[in-house]
């Protein structure tokens, strides 16, 4: 158990805790030592003014709230508070929350409360209250708060280090106070932990760390207390926070904070949760993603986790970071697993499982934003600020909306269809790599061994060195050249196909001398618009000629009528095109005893390249490509698809 040291003291009755605001590694350490020292009150660095509602509002926890003060309007900014410039941005700011222009116009501004579950004050009053062990606001009353924010160390070093050396280290570059309402809030609460200290035995004062090494010197220093200042005009009043904007709120990601909730409520351990959370935030993303996708969902095997997370943690570690921000997390997700599970994980990181309206108004956030619920527009600082928030784009291609779907549904024309150039390309050059790992295999049947003269020809053979040893002679393999050439190459990537999975059965030709004949047979396009006059679908099987040449249409041909399955149409048309005596097949498993016979009727033989030469993942992306509605949406086609 961990347990403060003299530096962290003041006097012989009180603590003083400095933490990182917003921190849920500072919550669990603020537990650990009110759950292990026993104390009789606990002061906060808020005002008075806010206690009545703060406390009421820790009541409703694990619902998120904020306690709300308004400032008076016409001290709204000073040029040293608010520049222009920085109006500009801000401006821009709340008209890019609401798709346009800003309807609302300046109302003033305010300062908040963020009642969250992983602010280490909040955890505080949390805990006292449950342990009736009185609790004090001692900050001072300050209607125009400006906040201090730095760039802090990532708090997960608690999990090494002890509260106090964190504290030691970040000492260097904590900057001594200038601002004058700065100087006043810390010699008003040095005074009033100098007061609490007359009448109280045991006193744990929870404060952010770039304060605590002022308040000490000033506690030691015996300052003169500032003039009290007048109380607010305007009341504190405790809001909802509407859920889709919770990050802007919350101090750890949403769904990382409601862990802790979950944690807290069923006694499990929460030491961890800042990593763990991490994986418990992919693995819900990719159940989510799996639900929606199903069988066109990429596999998020354990394999591409991991190098997911290990890409995430590159990055946290260029930033200077121990834990990935929503930024990095979604970066990395779409890097490795592509836009759409990207979109999952932003989405699953905003989900926060507890949330009840009815009893509080809901407030919407932004960046530095808040509209109420009578639609004024506030610019709003926090009073328990954290680290300083950077905000970055990252450019996903959202899903479309069901009723945008249905209105490309509604637009297809149906006698215009062709395909992606890019996915061609991609297709067709996997389709050449086949056939060579077909020839190869081809020449591998007609190796021989002989016995080591002057050169080692293609290697070693050592099983039959081996099995001459007592002779001391060596043997070496020999592989003749190829003999023969390839026109046909089949791709059976779902086998046995069900013909309800994949209704769309066609042959299209080549557009050049560079492309093969295709036919396929792959799921209904129609059902996955992605764009306009762009659907998705996806592979079951192909067959390619190559050169191309102009045949039948397969699948309407009577002459394949005896076929059973669609694997077996698919084969038998390229047994029957084949101009040469092999033909190349992927699949996962090799060729049946029916297959064979078939092979024999038109005496030709079967190449098996296995599945598992390839990785999953470059399966699953060659199985999925796009069908246009012609040729002319090939020019805007780029900006609406991205793999899943």
């Amino acid at each position: 158990m961990k347990s403060t040291s003299d530096a962290l003291k003041l006097g012989q009755r009180i603590t003083i805790l400095p933490v990182v605001h917003g921190s849920g590694d500072f919550a669990v350490e603020v537990r650990r030592l009110m759950l292990s020292t026993s104390f009789d009150c606990v002061a906060v660095p808020l005002p008075p003014s806010f206690q009545n509602e703060v406390e009421a509002a820790v009541q409703w926890l694990p619902n998120v709230s904020v306690v709300l003060q308004r400032e008076p309007k016409q001290t709204f900014a000073t040029e040293t508070e608010y520049s222009p410039d920085d109006d500009d941005d801000d401006d821009d700011d709340i008209e890019s929350m609401f798709g346009g222009e800003n309807p609302f116009g300046e109302e003033g501004r305010a300062s908040y409360v963020p009642v969250d579950p992983c602010q280490p004050v909040i955890a505080a009053l949390r805990i006292a209250m449950q342990e009736h062990i009185s609790r004090e606001f001692i900050d001072i009353e300050d209607e125009h708060y400006l906040p201090v924010t730095a760039i802090l160390p990532d708090p997960y070093a608690l999990k090494q280090v002890s509260t106090e050396r964190f504290a030691a280290a970040v000492l260097p570059a904590i900057a001594k106070p200038e601002e004058d309402s700065r100087i006043r809030r810390i010699h008003w609460m040095a005074n009033e932990l100098h007061r609490l200290a007359k009448t109280r035995k045991s006193i744990l004062f929870v404060c952010s760390v770039l304060d605590w090494p002022w308040i000490r010197d000033a506690y030691q220093s015996a300052v003169d207390r500032p003039p009290a200042a007048p109380k607010p005009a305007n009341p504190a009043r405790i809001f909802a926070v509407e859920p889709r904007t919770l990050t802007f709120v919350l101090g750890e990601l949403p769904f990382i904070t409601g862990r802790y909730e979950q944690a807290r409520a069923e006694l499990d351990d929460d030491e961890n949760l800042s990593i763990d959370g991490i994986k418990s935030l992919l693995l819900a993303a990719r159940d989510s993603y799996r639900e929606e996708f199903k069988k066109r969902a990429r596999p998020i095997t354990p394999q591409l986790l991991k190098v997911l997370l290990k890409y995430a943690r590159n990055l946290s570690l260029m930033e200077r970071r121990f834990t990935p921000d929503l930024y990095t997390l979604v970066s990395a997700s779409q890097q490795i697993a592509g836009d759409q599970f990207a979109i999952h994980v932003a989405e699953t990181a905003r989900s926060y499982p507890y949330f009840d309206d009815d009893e509080h108004p809901e407030v919407r956030f932004g960046i530095d934003q808040i509209i109420l619920p009578d639609f004024t527009h506030l610019k709003v600082v926090s009073r328990l600020p954290g680290h300083p928030m950077v905000w970055r784009s990252c450019n996903l291609n959202p899903r479309p909306e069901r009723q945008q779907q249905v209105e490309w549904q509604r637009a297809w024309n149906p006698f215009g269809q062709c395909s992606w150039p890019p996915e061609d390309e991609a297709i067709e050059r996997f389709r050449t790599h086949i056939k060579d790992s077909a020839i190869d295999l081809i020449g591998n049947d007609l190796a021989r061994t002989e016995k080591f003269g002057a050169s080692m020809k293609d290697g070693l053979d050592i099983r039959e060195t081996l099995r001459n040893w007592h002779t001391g002679d060596l043997y070496v393999k020999v592989f003749p050249p190829a003999r023969g050439k390839l026109d046909c190459v089949v791709m059976l990537f779902d086998s046995p196909a069900d013909p309800r999975d994949y209704p769309w059965r066609i042959t299209w030709h080549a557009e050049h001398h560079d492309e093969s004949t295709l036919s396929l047979f792959a799921t209904d396009f129609h059902k996955n618009p992605v764009g306009p006059g762009i659907c998705l679908a996806q592979y079951g099987g192909c067959m390619f000629l190559f050169p191309p040449r102009p045949i039948p249409d397969i699948f309407h041909d009577p002459r394949f009528n005896f076929t059973d399955t669609l694997e077996e149409r698919l084969l038998a048309a390229a047994l029957f095109y084949s101009r040469e005596k092999h033909i190349a097949l992927l699949s996962h498993s090799p060729p049946g005893a029916g297959w064979r016979r078939l092979a024999r009727k038109y005496k030709k033989k079967i190449v098996h390249v296995p599945m598992t030469r390839f990785g999953s993942s470059t399966i699953d992306k060659l199985r999925m490509f796009h069908v246009l509605n012609g040729q002319p949406v090939r020019s805007f086609a780029a900006d609406f698809i991205r793999k899943p």
